[in-house]
Formats: structure tokens, C-alpha cells, sequence
């Protein structure tokens, strides 16, 4: 076994826990939760520290079990939050969990060794539960008071809380409670916002006389260095599932994390040991416009979520679209690889029929609207600034052909060395 929280500490991901954890884990092999709450059918990158928490549990040696939320997915946390949740019908919620599932087997080994990792619903010991046998068996053991304390509660009054989402931190707390009591499980895990429930889930199991105390880890929830959200880009969330986000911007998300940013990011997201980040921090400061630290971060963490093939992918797709390619090497593509590229480049439109005159390529580009004028264009060519498909155009005059057009119907159009439009031929 290793020290499960001096890792924690080295990697940044230590704020807060209860006492005597320390002890408590170097005691043996211990059993820990985290929850998630099945609000999507997909995690995004915001969960990633949570998953790598428990990953790093089992790493050390211990069980890690993982609570997906049927139930408790139906209410919503209101930690964090400055607004009602939305709430979500069962059929939505299982479907949700079951494809929740299939992401956390990537992280954890379910094998068969002691501390091999399980996944609980707790649906399964709400859904015969009825109210008054739970206001009576746990609403009563913690107060109003006690509930009113907690921040995720106080920084909600003011705009207003339900009770439905006032009440979730006694479901959470059963959850520990029932683990407690049935997977011998006595410490659960989460982001810093997760306090409160945490030891409210400690307190009830005290409460509720049991004679061996439990405990309770958070980690930081992590940010960017100019102080914008993580995971959070222009078009929105990173999902780990490659229909939401596609493997190759998955890619490129960490690829393009600042030097400041990456530095941390290895420690969270990455199993590589303290010697070989310092190693690698040290190659990186040495020629920091290699970004060996992001190319490492973006390699371990696309193969663990996609595959060793989306990282090939991604880079030959790079290197093909930014680098000294040429056109026979564009073509070989794919289309969705393509379009997953250019996503977010300029798009326009050019109808197949005006291809077909086989106009010069000024006529062509001024039709689609590309540039402002010919005489742009013109300036442009003069210049040797610009091309299609990788190779420069030194005539105003150039014919394209059907040959020109990728997966039959698209043009890229290159200005300098940064600038690509795509022109779509239909």
C-alpha cells in the first residue's frame, strides 16, 4: 500500500479532512465513496478530479466504490448552485446511469482483487423507502439548525431554496449512512463544495450511535490561472463521451492549457509519478515551445477516456492541417475527422453548379464570399499568402478541378500561416 494522503498533497488535491483520517487509512485497506449525480448522460472534465480521487484510492490500495444517483439525480445538489435544478423523469435518470457506468470503467479496475471497485445506485434502497419512515429514521437526527449552517444552504436563502433541494444533504448523508452500515465503507471523497454533505453524513452516522467514527476527504475544485472556469470553453462543457466532444478537440483542449495551468493539470489528471513530472517540467522549461508538459497531459489523459488511436489520430490530423502538409496527405482525411478539425473555422458556401464553369479561383473565392474584394485577393496571391488545400496559389487565374475538392466538396482555404476558412462546394 501506499500513503494514499501524502499523494493527495504532492498533487495539489488535498483541502480539507476530518481528523484522524490519516491514521484511519494507514490502519489497512479502507473503503471509500464518491458520489455522482447522473444529471447527463455523459461526465465532463469537471468530474475528472473526482474519478482521479478515486483512483488513486485504489492505486494506494484501497476499494473505491462509486454512488451513481438514481435517486438522489431526481432531486439535485443544490452545492454550487445559485438556481433550482431541473428535474429529470426515471426513464431519463437510468438511462443516464447506465452510460455513466461505462465511463467510470475506464478509470477503475472491477476485477476480481480485494479492492476491487464497485458501482452502488442509490435507487436501490430508496425506492421501497417511504417518508415517514425516513423523516422518522433520519430527518431527526439532524437539525434544521445544523442543515441551515451549511454554505450550499446559506448562499441559497436569499434567492430562495426549495425543499425538495434543502432536503438533499439528509439523502447524502444517508447514502454514507447506508454504505456505512452494508459495504463497511467509512469515508467518503469529493470536490471542496461537497464539504457540508460530507460531514453531514459523518455527523448522522454519529448520531445514529454507531461506534467506529467516519471520515471525510476534499479536494479543490480545480481552476484556470486567468480565473475562467475548467472545462469550460466557448461552445461549452469537454464530455468525456465522444458524441458531445470529439476526441480530437478533447485532444485539443489540453493541449492548448497555459504553462501555468498545465503544471497543475499533470499533478490532477495524470498517474505520472513525482519524478517524472519534475523530469518532464524541467525538459519543458528548457524549451517550453515544444510544450512537452501538454503534449505528455493531453496523451495520458485522451488514451485513458478515448483510446491510444484517437491520440494518433489527433496528432497526424494536426500535424497534417498546421504543418508543412501537402495535398495528397490532406485528402487522406476523413470527412468527420475534417469537419472535427475545422470546427469553429469560417465556413462558406459555393454552389456546385458555379464550380462546375470552372472559373479562376478568384471568381471562385470572391463568389463565396471568402474575402472582401478580388483586388484582396489579388494582393494576397501577389504576396504568396495564399492557398488551397496546402498549396500556395501564384496566379489569379488558376483553375480548380473536381481533384481539388476533398471528400468531394470541400475547399481549404489558407491565409498566411494561421488563418483557414472552408468553403463548402453543394
Amino acid at each position: 500500500m501506499t500513503d494514499y494522503i501524502e499523494e493527495l498533497k504532492w498533487r495539489g488535491m488535498l483541502q480539507d479532512m476530518i481528523p484522524g483520517t490519516d491514521d484511519f487509512l494507514k490502519s489497512g485497506m479502507q473503503t471509500g465513496y464518491i458520489g455522482f449525480d447522473p444529471t447527463s448522460d455523459s461526465l465532463h472534465v469537471g468530474s475528472l478530479a473526482t474519478i482521479m480521487l478515486l483512483k488513486i484510492f485504489q492505486k494506494a490500495g484501497h476499494k473505491p466504490i462509486a454512488l451513481l444517483g438514481g435517486a438522489t439525480g431526481m432531486i439535485g445538489d443544490p452545492s454550487g448552485k445559485n438556481t433550482e435544478r431541473n428535474l429529470l423523469n426515471e426513464e431519463t435518470i437510468r438511462h443516464n446511469v447506465s452510460a455513466i457506468k461505462k465511463q467510470l470503467e475506464k478509470f477503475l479496475d472491477f476485477g476480481a482483487a480485494p479492492n476491487a471497485a464497485e458501482i452502488v445506485n442509490n435507487y436501490d434502497w430508496y425506492k421501497n423507502m417511504d417518508m415517514l419512515h425516513f423523516l422518522r429514521d433520519v430527518g431527526k437526527h439532524l437539525t434544521v439548525n445544523y442543515m441551515m449552517a451549511k454554505d450550499s444552504v446559506k448562499k441559497r436563502l436569499e434567492a430562495g431554496i426549495s425543499f425538495t433541494e434543502f432536503s438533499y444533504q439528509l439523502l447524502q448523508a444517508y447514502d454514507f449512512y447506508w454504505l456505512y452500515t452494508h459495504k463497511n465503507c467509512r469515508m467518503q471523497m469529493g470536490g471542496s463544495d461537497q464539504w457540508g454533505n460530507i460531514t453531514s453524513g459523518t455527523e448522522l452516522i454519529r448520531r445514529k450511535g454507531e461506534n467506529k467514527p467516519a471520515f471525510g476527504i476534499v479536494c479543490p475544485l480545480v481552476t484556470k490561472a486567468d480565473g475562467t472556469k475548467f472545462g469550460k470553453t466557448e461552445t461549452g462543457n469537454i464530455w468525456l463521451d465522444a458524441r458531445l466532444t470529439s476526441p480530437y478537440k478533447f485532444y485539443q483542449f489540453w493541449i492548448n492549457a497555459s504553462d501555468e495551468d498545465a503544471t497543475k493539470y499533470i499533478r490532477v489528471f495524470t498517474l505520472k509519478t513525482r519524478e517524472e513530472i519534475e523530469t518532464l517540467e524541467k525538459e519543458h522549461q528548457a524549451a517550453p515551445h515544444l510544450r512537452l508538459l501538454q503534449k505528455a497531459l493531453a496523451e495520458e489523459v485522451t488514451t485513458r477516456v478515448h483510446s491510444a488511436e484517437a491520440v494518433r489520430n489527433a496528432r497526424e490530423a494536426s500535424a497534417i492541417l498546421f504543418g508543412r502538409a501537402t495535398q495528397e496527405a490532406l485528402g487522406s482525411l476523413s470527412e468527420q475527422m475534417l469537419l472535427e478539425v475545422m470546427e469553429g473555422v469560417p465556413q462558406f458556401n459555393l454552389a456546385k453548379s458555379m464550380f462546375e464553369q470552372k472559373l479562376p479561383v478568384i471568381d471562385l473565392l470572391s463568389e463565396a464570399g471568402v474575402f472582401a474584394s478580388k483586388g484582396e485577393i489579388r494582393r494576397l496571391i501577389k504576396e504568396g499568402g495564399l492557398s488551397i488545400n496546402k498549396e500556395k496559389i501564384s496566379l489569379a487565374e488558376t483553375h480548380l478541378t473536381d481533384q481539388h475538392l476533398l471528400q468531394g466538396r470541400y475547399l481549404l482555404v489558407q491565409r498566411g500561416k494561421k488563418n483557414y476558412y472552408l468553403v463548402v462546394v453543394e
